[in-house]
């Protein structure tokens, strides 16, 4: 993992009608690294993601690569960032392959019948990634819920933006599913790409995160690594639970227990 920042946040405020949503978050993420964004209901995450990304306006500063968020253009903004918004909602019956090569609208690739070849080459990077090739010709629409998971992961795999921002990607899978979603999400840091993941899940956090950033009311209660950030104290302030911690073939569990 690259311990240059890559992403920037210093003092990032949003305020959504009268109500303060999100205020004074600063942190630096480097390239090569997952990030999980970790709070109860209401506590500012999607906000925050939206606010990195600059899909709703904020205060304060958010440099990428050393550039200015405000500065950069809606569609440059597009291909440094892939973002993934909660539901994994399919509303037409498009092809697999049509679906994933959405994402390579951000770089003119407007027809995804008549991809240009280097173009084409990420759709199918993506697709073997995330091991749906066979899927390519099926509508999204008739696939099981697990297989239309990784078809939108390939989604977001497809645009190579240096950063992935993904709202709760687990939500609603089961297990097995929730697991194959972190690890794909896990490869693409391995990889070279910053991700940062909303997850209610400390279990998958732990596991799979390099960095949590923990949020309470709008702020960051505490940033670190998983289990320093996610510490007793922090899970019985922040989330009012005691939790059993662990370790399983090498790798730490927390499992929520009982309120605190």
């Amino acid at each position: 993992m690259n311990a240059t920042p890559y992403l920037v946040a210093e003092g990032v405020q949003v305020i959504l009608g009268d109500r303060l949503v999100v205020t004074d978050a600063s942190f630096s993420l480097p390239r090569g690294s997952l990030t999980a964004l970790i709070g109860p209901n209401g506590a500012g995450k999607t906000t925050l993601l939206r606010a990195l990304c600059g899909l709703i306006p904020a205060a304060g500063i958010v440099r990428i690569d050393n550039d200015m968020l405000e500065n950069l253009p809606v569609r440059e903004r597009a291909r440094r960032f892939a973002y993934l918004p909660q539901g994994h909602v399919v509303h037409w019956p498009l092809p697999v392959r049509d679906v994933v090569a959405l994402g390579r609208f951000p770089h003119g690739a407007t027809d995804p019948s008549r991809l240009p070849p280097h173009d084409a080459e990420a759709v199918e990077r993506a697709m073997q990634a995330t091991d749906i090739v066979a899927l390519a010709d099926r509508r999204v629409t008739e696939i099981s819920g697990g297989e239309r998971s990784r078809a939108i992961v390939a989604r977001v795999l497809a645009v190579e933006a240096p950063v992935i921002l993904a709202d709760e990607p687990t939500a609603s899978l089961d297990p097995r599913h929730q697991i194959e979603v972190m690890r794909l999400l896990r490869d693409a840091a391995d990889g070279g790409t910053l991700v940062i993941v909303v997850t209610h899940d400390l279990g998958l956090a732990a596991r799979f995160a390099d960095t949590a950033i923990v949020m309470q009311a709008g702020r960051l209660a505490t940033v670190g690594p998983p289990a320093q950030a996610l510490s007793p104290d922090t899970l019985a302030d922040v989330f009012g639970i005691d939790a059993f911690r662990g370790e399983w073939k090498g790798e730490p569990v927390i499992v929520p227990w009982t309120t605190a």
